[in-house]
């Protein structure tokens, strides 16, 4: 029996080794026929059909040059033969798109962009195909920008000299409005603050540059992905968004409605890192220390992601360079167990980064943003942290992966999806301290180098602000950003404090990661100021009018220890600054500190606690000039006029030499609990201002306290913020004010 099976094995592969070599042809000559617009030479390069010359070439072989030839887009149909031994190619040539137009669209911003978007663009190949993709581009784009009823019909003009003429033919119709956003279902937290989460914003007659006010799929779709990542960060581990609906109220406006089902509350119970025997246990002593911590904590993404991101910290070394972390989870009641652990990863090695879709940016600027290079080890995690370092430039929709393996080598495809980086901001705001009007124009890309440009003013009741700031990514290859500013402001106090001033100048410098949660900002600041004083001022401040210039060296270092950067709810932040003299008129020295901390005792009831301390004082025993002196607002000091405590020279509020304020307060979330776009906080407040360099007497050590109720409302025009205040102790020369309210919005 085994000899009878020998048999039959060999004579399979006697055949199979047969068939083959039948299958098998040579040829010598290359002939191509139909080609009248792409050079026979072309075809052959893109071919590679002269490495198959004089080679034994089978169906295998033809139908792979057979695919190259389709994969250029240049040609409708191709056939290929063996012919006494010739490769004999017949094709018929695409058209080519002579022209492309868009009717019934006038906006010229919108047409360059859908030039920019669609994949038929003039002096391309005509793929009938792509026509409907580009229809389904089209039509996203103008739903973006609010034509949600938009309807397209194309039209193809074929031409005598083997082109085609595009036709797009679109109904723009109303634009769609969100007039209302409600949120149903056991959705757990306040409209008011789901509202802030998401990107869309309900319409209103004065928001004119807006587009989150427009209805648009995929904007909901993020709206959705906000939600879903705000409530697993709060523990809600099988949140569901059950629908996302929105029900047209008239002809152009929508009630967008979020139906959530938030589900149970889930804690960590154990949380491990499962660490193979070989291992160096030490080398993780931090990671484990993390873990522990996390233990009866509730359910959080952003924990795992940064227990996987110091994992990942480890692994990049060279002696786990072939290893990935993955970690699955047991649920177990209410509780999570959180088991984290490495596999292998496949030992290859990147041969080719291909950047493709950037019509705009330069490929330069992608690369810049990459942690892997042509020749490394291949590692997903890498290749995870540059495509989602891409997408931090905010210049791109969409960055997609394609990775191909050939010979344990990667090639890997990245293709980019371009969209609009330019924004017109405008914004205004009134309250107790005046009334201020904001804007700015601000690009992202500009000529396609990734260099961010923001131009903004500010107008308030006492001055006018004007900045130009630009952003260099990777300047000169060192990984860092240069921020350079161009700026001029001029401030009117006389009424309050005594002086006016203008100042113009400019700085450059960055800021970068400098440790693990540590933040250095070096920066270099040149200006020149000119001050003058009041009639009424008394002789010493006269002496301060005049013009300055200086030359300031500053940074500072920030420990980030928060669990989230908006609207955090644990953690602490603290920040040391320092503002060193190199050329000034009057040495003036500035160092600042910051604390704050949160800490949720309950579900919505979070504890915060904000100190600061700053000190302004002269190298070289001048006095510090008035508009460098410090001032409490009214910010850290609720129940007293902004600026208006401490030492006063005449009726002027001079501020002082030293600083320091304490803020404690914390939020009422059962304190009418019924009303969804109200919250309430309870609130105490203390600070001093002290120190007058030239003159001692008018020195003023009393330390000031207020107690209130804040409150934050979400109203139809904008973010209403005002507080109730009771000053406990203070001098006979400040300023309270019980009541004080700010409102803004945006266009």
């Amino acid at each position: 029996m085994k000899n009878n099976m020998k048999i039959i094995s060999y004579f399979f592969l006697l055949f199979f080794l047969f068939t083959v070599n039948a299958l098998s042809e040579i040829f010598t000559e290359i002939k191509i026929f139909g080609n009248k617009r792409i050079t026979t030479e072309t075809i052959i390069l893109f071919s590679g059909a002269n490495k198959l010359k004089n080679k034994n070439v089978n169906e295998n072989d033809l139908n792979i040059l057979l695919k190259k030839l389709y994969e250029t887009n240049f040609f409708e149909d191709v056939s290929v033969k063996i012919e006494n031994n010739e490769l004999i190619i017949n094709l018929i040539e695409n058209s080519l798109v002579q022209n492309v137009r868009f009717e019934g669209i006038k906006n010229k911003d919108i047409l360059e962009f859908l030039s920019e978007q669609i994949q038929l663009k003039k002096r391309t190949s005509y793929i009938k195909s792509y026509v409907k993709n580009d229809e389904s581009i089209i039509l996203n784009v103008l739903k973006g920008s609010g034509y949600y009823f938009a309807k397209i019909d194309s039209s193809i003009v074929e031409n005598d000299n083997n082109t085609v003429d595009i036709i797009y033919n679109i109904s723009l119709g109303e634009k769609a409005y969100i007039k209302k956003i409600k949120f149903i279902g056991n959705k757990v937290f306040k409209d008011g603050k789901l509202k802030r989460i998401i990107a869309s914003e309900e319409s209103r007659f004065w928001k004119f540059i807006s587009k989150s006010k427009f209805l648009d799929i995929n904007r909901i779709l993020l709206d959705e992905n906000l939600l879903r990542n705000f409530y697993k960060n709060k523990g809600y581990y099988n949140v569901s968004i059950e629908s996302s609906s929105a029900k047209l109220i008239n002809e152009t406006d929508f009630e967008l409605t979020f139906n959530i089902n938030a589900g149970t509350k889930y804690y960590f119970d154990e949380v491990s890192l499962d660490i193979p025997d070989d291992f160096d246990k030490q080398n993780f002593d931090k990671i484990n220390k993390v873990l522990s911590e996390a233990n009866g904590e509730h359910y959080s993404l952003n924990f795992i992601e940064r227990i996987l991101k110091k994992i990942d910290q480890l692994i990049l070394s060279e002696e786990y360079k072939f290893l990935t972390a993955s970690f699955n989870e047991t649920i177990l009641g209410n509780k999570i167990n959180l088991k984290i652990y490495f596999e292998d990863s496949d030992k290859s090695f990147i041969s080719r980064i291909n950047v493709l879709g950037n019509y705009v940016t330069r490929e330069k600027v992608i690369r810049n943003k990459f942690l892997i290079d042509e020749g490394d080890p291949y590692n997903e995690i890498l290749l995870t942290k540059t495509i989602n370092s891409i997408k931090s430039t905010g210049i791109f929709k969409n960055v997609n992966k394609e990775v191909i393996d050939i010979d344990n080598k990667k090639i890997i495809n990245l293709t980019v999806e371009e969209m609009p980086t330019g924004e017109i901001m405008a914004g205004a705001g009134t309250g107790s301290s005046g009334t201020s009007i904001t804007g700015g124009i601000k690009e992202k890309n500009y000529l396609g180098k990734g260099i961010k440009l923001d131009t903004s003013f500010t107008l308030r009741d006492d001055g006018l602000n004007l900045k130009i700031k630009r952003t260099d990514p990777n300047y000169k290859n060192s990984e860092k950003d240069l921020v350079t500013s161009v700026e001029n402001n001029t401030r009117d106090v006389l009424s309050k404090f005594g002086y006016k001033n203008r100042k113009t100048g400019f700085s450059f410098g960055t800021s970068y990661e400098q440790f693990e949660d540590i933040y250095f900002s070096p920066a270099l600041s040149v200006f020149q100021e000119k001050l003058e004083t009041g009639s009424k001022a008394s002789a010493s401040q006269k002496k301060n009018a005049g013009d300055y210039f200086e030359t300031d060296l500053k940074y500072q270092f920030t420990l980030n220890k928060l669990n989230q950067n908006y609207q955090p709810s644990e953690g602490y932040k603290t920040s040391f600054y320092q503002s060193l003299p190199l050329i000034t008129d009057d040495g003036a020295l500035s160092n600042s500190f910051t604390f704050t901390n949160y800490h949720s005792i309950t579900e919505e009831m979070v504890f915060a606690l904000k100190f600061q301390a700053k000190a302004v004082n002269s190298v070289n025993d001048e006095d510090i000039r008035l508009s460098k002196r410090l001032y409490l607002s009214s910010r850290n000091l609720r129940g007293f006029e902004s600026g208006r405590v401490g030492p006063k020279d005449g009726t002027d509020f001079i501020g002082g030499n030293y600083l320091s304020s304490l803020n404690v307060s914390t939020t009422l979330p059962e304190f009418l609990k019924d009303l969804e776009n109200i919250d309430f906080k309870l609130f105490y407040d203390a600070g001093n201002v002290w120190g007058v360099d030239y003159n001692s007497s008018l020195d003023n050590s009393k330390i000031r306290s207020s107690t209130g109720l804040s409150v934050d409302w979400y109203t139809p025009i904008g973010p209403l913020s005002f507080s109730l205040s009771q000053p406990i102790t203070k001098a006979d020369t400040d300023v309270t004010e019980t009541f004080r309210f700010d409102i803004g919005t945006t266009f």
